[in-house]
């Protein structure tokens, strides 16, 4: 497969798109849970014993006051959203991307990566958020839900359905910038590292975890006020992105819009890394999957064919069949074709 093949891939074939953004997706957020984990506790306004310190004292209490599987709690949810999520962000970003993309400067081809990512991020978003509620509401300490059924059934029982879309328009203002610088600077680091635009796996990862870097230093602000909506209970009742700014400073002044800033980053560099060298591992693997049973039904493009041969098949007649060799089959059983050329 050349350069310019690879590069075609997004515009023929969705299916494949959404197939490798729905294992990058479900990778990502199962390696990287556990980090996840640790950056709610950090960044929920009542974070417990165990939400203080250092992300490795966190991660450390968790497991030691806890449990092992602590860390993990919740995860199956994200499984559930993240697949589907994945699948329409990535198919819907390399269409937009591969539809507006010029050849003629490269300033206006970033600013159609940025927009490219705005749109995906809202379909994104849209499925991923009822994931993210039930995941962080089971992430914190002392939660009272068993598992991931009953946190879905008691917040649609006690709060409706507009609890699971609760933090969304804070969602999209913090996943919208950050997907935009995200997609921006994974576009940049793959013209710096990867300028011919093939399938280079150390490119991906670099490039992917760079990018991550950024939008998530840029965008913790955001992710803060995120989590206090995600994660209210009892007396505490936020009710939209200026309320949770609000309610963040009373808590924690300035510095509260940064609580669990290394746990983003350390969570974000190497989710966008897997994601990113996952989804375009499986983009070019299905590909040239793809590829090679195209090959089969083409393969003879260049007009030779074989000339017509007598085909014997004992015990039963002798037919002509075009562009066939010999069959001779001598077993008393069920035919067995040995095939040779004359």
């Amino acid at each position: 497969m050349d350069i310019d093949e690879y590069e075609s891939l997004p515009t023929t074939s969705v299916g494949v798109n959404m197939t490798a953004g729905a294992f990058a997706g479900i990778m990502e957020h199962c390696v990287m849970y556990p980090l996840d984990s640790v950056k709610t506790r950090m960044q929920a306004l009542t974070p417990g014993p165990g939400g203080g310190g250092s992300v490795r004292a966190v991660l450390t209490r968790m497991i030691q006051k806890e449990g092992v599987l602590r860390p993990i709690r919740g995860m199956s949810a994200m499984v559930a959203g993240a697949g589907p999520a994945h699948a329409l962000y990535f198919s819907c970003y390399e269409l937009i991307k591969n539809r507006m993309i010029t050849n003629n400067t490269s300033q206006v081809n970033h600013l159609v990566y940025g927009v490219a990512g705005c749109l995906a991020t809202v379909l994104h978003d849209g499925i991923m958020n009822p994931a993210e509620v039930v995941k962080q509401r089971l992430q914190m300490y002392n939660s009272p839900y068993r598992d991931v059924m009953s946190c879905l059934r008691h917040i649609y029982k006690t709060e409706g359905v507009f609890a699971f879309y609760r933090s969304y328009t804070t969602q999209l203002a913090m996943n919208v910038p950050f997907q935009s610088m995200h997609f921006i600077a994974y576009e940049f680091g793959q013209s710096l590292l990867n300028p011919d635009h093939s399938y280079n796996p150390k490119a991906h990862v670099v490039a992917g975890a760079m990018a991550g870097a950024i939008a998530a230093a840029a965008t913790t602000p955001l992710d803060v006020c995120k989590t206090v909506l995600n994660t209210q209970q009892g007396d505490v009742k936020v009710q939209g992105m200026v309320d949770a700014f609000k309610t963040v400073y009373k808590y924690g002044g300035i510095k509260g819009y940064f609580r669990g800033l290394d746990a983003r980053i350390l969570y974000q560099m190497p989710a966008t890394a897997i994601c990113w060298s996952t989804y375009e591992f499986f983009k070019y693997i299905l590909q040239n999957k793809h590829d090679d049973l195209h090959s089969l039904v083409d393969h003879d493009d260049n007009g030779t064919t074989i000339p017509p041969s007598q085909t014997t098949i004992s015990r039963t007649t002798t037919s002509t069949f075009p562009g066939t060799g010999i069959f001779n089959s001598k077993t008393p059983g069920p035919v067995l074709l040995d095939v040779t050329r004359s």
